[in-house]
């Protein structure tokens, strides 16, 4: 029974490991289109 509840927290851990080196290039990304997204807004009322 113990090797089935090992199998969801390794697969967890595995996608954490695999997003972590992307975090660099992802959060720049994200902020820059969060920040058009608020400008095209900001925009549209006016």
């Amino acid at each position: 029974m113990s090797a089935h509840h090992d199998a969801p927290h390794e697969a967890a851990h595995d996608v954490v490991e695999e997003i972590v080196p992307m975090m660099p290039i992802v959060l720049p990304i994200a902020g820059a289109v969060l920040m058009f997204l608020l400008a095209f807004i900001a925009v549209t009322m006016a």
